[in-house]
């Protein structure tokens, strides 16, 4: 059994999720009265966060199993990789079940019972194992492989992080609390980047064929900026808590530096094979193109947001979703997406099916950037009104908005269909045809 195949069918299926529960959360703009019970909002947002986020790191899990063992050179025990799967589906159980049925327990983001988390924690540590003992000798590891590491052992630390709130010092002190709670809400992302770009560097080196882009000079500056980041660039969640500025002054620094790297790179690799049209039709090289382009685009919203005189009024606004949509959907979903095919590498049968998934490749771009810039209109609109440059009350801002919600709901729709069908096809394609991945018998 390809338990990395399984892997990456959850990722996708949860990725699927997140896009139906923040659909079926959009129609809360529509209605004139709140929804109570499974289909109201309180309910869906979490659902849709933790489906979407959860996909994005097993789908990073996934592609990092599928590489280890594709590329071994000797035989794998699939043993850690069944307790690990099995671990995340317990989690996934309760973590849902608790959902439907209203009981939540945890923070934001994390709205789940914290007993929840102790299956996916355990599940890191094992899977670190995993990739200790698969991945061969440090010394010779790609910089793909070092960013593999760094994220799993960052991430189980900040996920332990993220839950010192249940001890009793953290609650009495509630600046302490909330700087630690937002600075795992920023920093846990960047542990995620570390897999999510290692896969993109994993990708980019496969595609190519040359092996010397994943040990270059360049290659390692961007792992170490990266891990930079990943420490340190988390100061620009917290600028409205009084704590110490040179935090704030460090973060809003090295925060740039990691997406600035990271677009260097996709433009080397792209000059590489920009004379060679038949990349062009490959969609993983697709993807993770669109990936790049993203990047650029994150990069100014970021640039906007991590000004401090901005960041005060534009803090829990719509253009905070627009960053984290932007990056969650734009980046991370473009180069897992880009992993699934490479991984599942389904064939077009047709001139007609190629094109006929091309057409969906560049309606799910369009759809994102129209999304995108519809909530950027309500973002503003709030900002200015919480900034008192518009007068009125809440309702008469939420009104003034409404030409960019009906733009939010019609491009949210589409969306979901172009998105949703490039997902569901990879699904139904992986367990449709008999996968090639080259694999030991074990895995």
């Amino acid at each position: 059994m390809k338990l990395g195949t399984w892997q990456l069918r959850l990722a996708l299926l949860l990725l699927f999720l997140g896009l139906f529960f923040g659909f079926l959360a959009s129609f809360a703009y529509r209605l004139t009265e709140a929804q109570s019970g499974i289909l109201g909002f309180l309910t869906l947002r979490p659902l849709h966060v933790t489906s979407a986020y959860f996909g994005i790191v097993l789908g990073g899990l996934g592609g990092v199993a599928l590489a280890i063992q594709k590329e071994a050179v000797k035989r794998i025990s699939s043993l850690l990789l069944k307790i690990h799967l099995a671990l995340w589906l317990i989690a996934l159980v309760g973590i849902y079940y608790s959902y439907f049925i209203g009981d939540f327990g945890g923070r934001e983001y994390w709205e789940f019972k914290p007993i929840w988390a102790l299956p996916i924690l355990i599940s890191y540590f094992v899977f670190l194992i995993f990739y200790l003992k698969s991945a061969g000798s440090y010394t010779t590891w790609p910089v793909y492989k070092w960013m593999w590491f760094t994220g799993l052992v960052f991430y189980a630390f900040i996920f332990i992080e993220n839950y010192l709130y249940l001890f009793p010092y953290f609650k009495e002190h509630l600046i302490t609390d909330m700087t630690i709670q937002w600075k795992v809400n920023g920093s846990i992302v960047g542990a995620v980047n570390q897999m999510i770009y290692g896969m993109a560097f994993y990708l980019m080196t496969k595609i190519s064929g040359d092996e010397k882009m994943a040990t270059s000079k360049l290659a390692f500056a961007m792992y170490f900026l990266g891990l930079f980041n990943l420490m340190f660039n988390w100061g620009h969640h917290i600028y409205i808590l009084p704590t110490d500025r040179y935090i704030h002054h460090i973060s809003y620094i090295v925060t740039m530096t990691e997406w600035i790297i990271l677009i260097r790179i996709f433009y080397n690799w792209n000059q590489q094979l920009k004379d060679n049209k038949t990349y062009y039709y490959f969609f993983p090289y697709r993807f993770l193109m669109a990936a790049d382009y993203w990047v650029v685009l994150n990069l100014a919203i970021a640039l906007f947001m991590s000004v401090p005189a901005f960041n005060l009024y534009t803090h829990g606004t719509q253009i905070t979703v627009v960053h984290a949509m932007g990056t969650t959907i734009g980046i991370n979903t473009m180069i897992v997406l880009a992993g699934a095919f490479y991984f599942i590498k389904p064939s077009f049968d047709s001139l007609r099916a190629l094109k006929r998934m091309a057409f969906v490749f560049w309606t799910l771009q369009l759809t994102l950037f129209l999304f995108l810039a519809s909530l950027t209109g309500m973002g503003i609109q709030r900002a200015l009104w919480q900034a008192g440059i518009t007068a009125g009350v809440f309702g008469q801002m939420m009104q003034s908005s409404r030409p960019w919600m009906i733009g939010f709901i019609i491009t949210g729709t589409f969306l979901f269909v172009s998105l949703g069908s490039v997902i569901l096809y990879l699904l139904f394609y992986s367990f449709k045809e008999k996968v090639s991945f080259r694999l030991h018998k074990t895995d």
